[in-house]
Parts: structure tokens; sequence; C-alpha cells
């Protein structure tokens, strides 16, 4: 796994210090920085969460849309995150964090790690139309490889992530059954067992699985047609172009997000997994279902322009 600690504090043979290589450090870095982002981030995954769970503890507002109708709209980020400092503080925006990090740094460490454990091999690069057969080689083999780190860390890391959920959704009905991450883990294990620690698991994988296989292959087909090596900018392109596939394939793919995180609140004692917020759900097929026949699939998607879904029953004066 990779050393989180100072080069001189690293034992090496005989107890005397040894430096700590490049990729130790390296890993080191990835760790260190995706837990700086994960905390940043944090406030608006939070209620991000809360509106998935259907907590929309302020009334809408009335507004116009772009064709100069009347539409209602639900409170955006900001006004949501304040009514949560209103309610807890600037530090209940933090709900739920110090799991999410140890989530976050478990996944990290777990992917460099299987990734030095099962190495890729170096392949040369391909882009013209005439290799296209061994270029989409090269590219299935990094999507499985791909495939094979992210489905091994999310594993590892979805006990976290539950505890995580829970105790952010726990500003629905004000409860403390979840606090710190050992309590949890042994509240968890007591009430449900060990699958306790994988509900919402199952949606996670095959959101992550479709996500890198639609991203990689668009991506790579785009590249190899749409992309002619003459142009002068065609490197350049094509370094943006698997970017721009991940953020409408994160789209496409978000209905997994959506379900995974409504399983791992569902029925767990807390009011934001019970009726009237959520029905008891038997499996991630029911809630998926549900939210469809519902139109929330995409429920929390956007946190900026929220506007009343036509099944809802707001007067507009």
């Amino acid at each position: 796994m990779a050393a989180l600690y100072s080069p001189a504090a690293t034992p090496g043979p005989g107890g005397r210090p040894e430096l700590v290589g490049p990729a130790e450090g390296a890993d080191a870095l990835f760790v260190v920085l995706g837990a700086g982002f994960t905390a940043l981030s944090h406030p608006l995954l939070y209620v991000k969460l809360l509106v998935q769970v259907g907590h929309e503890p302020l009334p809408p507002t009335l507004g116009r849309n772009v064709l100069g109708r009347k539409v209602l709209y639900l409170p955006g980020f900001f006004t949501y995150a304040r009514h949560i400092v209103k309610v807890d503080g600037k530090t209940g925006l933090f709900r739920g964090l110090t799991p999410r990090i140890l989530s976050s740094t478990l996944s990290t460490i777990t992917r460099g790690s299987v990734k030095k454990a099962f190495p890729l091999e170096d392949m040369e690069h391909v882009s013209n139309k005439d290799d296209m057969k061994t270029s989409l080689r090269k590219v299935m083999k990094e999507t499985s490889h791909e495939m094979l780190m992210q489905c091994v860390s999310r594993v590892i890391s979805h006990p976290l992530h539950v505890i995580s959920m829970r105790c952010m959704v726990q500003f629905v009905g004000r409860e403390v059954k979840y606090s710190g991450v050992f309590s949890s883990i042994s509240r968890i294990f007591k009430e449900e067992g060990i699958l306790g620690f994988f509900v919402g698991l199952v949606p996670h994988l095959l959101g992550d699985v479709v996500f890198l296989w639609c991203c990689n292959l668009l991506a790579h087909f785009i590249n190899t047609y749409a992309v002619d090596d003459n142009f002068s900018q065609a490197s350049v392109i094509r370094s943006y172009t698997k970017f721009v596939m991940g953020i409408a394939v994160s789209m496409l793919t978000y209905p997994f997000l959506l379900v995974g995180d409504l399983m791992a609140v569902n029925n767990c004692g807390l009011r934001a997994g019970l009726p009237p917020y959520s029905p008891v759900f038997t499996s991630w097929i029911h809630c998926w279902r549900h939210l469809s026949a519902q139109g929330q699939l995409f429920r929390g998607s956007s946190l900026l322009f929220r506007r009343v879904s036509a099944a809802a029953s707001f007067p507009i004066d």
C-alpha cells in the first residue's frame, strides 16, 4: 500500500531509515490531494444527497423560464446550504465528512495497490484508421484494467461510503443513530450483519462499469474517425475528448448513482429511508422501477436550477 509517512520515518533493512521512492511519494500525494478535494466538495455532495432522498425543507419560489413563463423553482445549492448552516451552524455542512475522507483515501490506496499488483503492459500509441483493430484492442485492454481497479476499490471502500451516507441523512430526522465511524460499524454489524455494509453496492458497480466502457469506447471512436491525424491540433483535441465524453456519460449513468445512494440509507432506521420519504425497497431494481415510475431517476442531478416537477401540485398565482 501507499506510504503515508515521511521518508525519514520509513524503516529499511536492518532498521535503518529508507527513502520513499517516487512511486510511493506520488501515491501519498494523490491521497492528500484526494482528501483535500473531498473536504472541499463535501457540502455539495451533502446537499445533493438530501435532495436525492427527497428532503425539501424550503418552499419553492416563483420565477420565469427563458420563454418568460411562470415556473416554480426549488431552492438551489446556495439557498439549501444556508438553511443547513442556520440549523446546524457552519460545521453542519461537513456532517459525515470523516467516513467519506476515509472512504476516498481507502479507494485511492486500493487503486494504487491493484495497479502495482496487476501492472498494465505498455502498448504503443495507435490512432490511424488502418490500425483500428490494434487500437481497439489497446482500448479494451486499458478499460478492462481500469475496471478491475475501480471495482476492487469500490468494494473495499463501500462500507465507509454507507456510513457516510447515513451520517448525512440524519439531518432529515435529527437523529444521532450514526455518529463515530467505529460505533457505526458496530451498529450496522449488529443490526444488518456483513451485508449491511454493502447495500447499494451493485448499482454503484454497474454504473462504474457502464461509465468506463461507454466513455473510453466513445472517445476512441471519435478520436479514430472524427479527428484527422493531419490536423495540426489533433493531439490537443484527442486529449480533451475523453474528458468531454466523461461529462456526457456521467449524466447518462447518474441513475445508478442515485439508486445506489438511496439503497445505502433505505430501511436503516432513519427517517430519510422510510415512508413518506421512501418506500421500503426489496431490491435496487425495485428502487429503480419506483423512481422511473415517478419520473425521478435524475433527482438531484442538478443543484442550481431545480424546477418543480409536473407531478407536484403547487399553485402558481
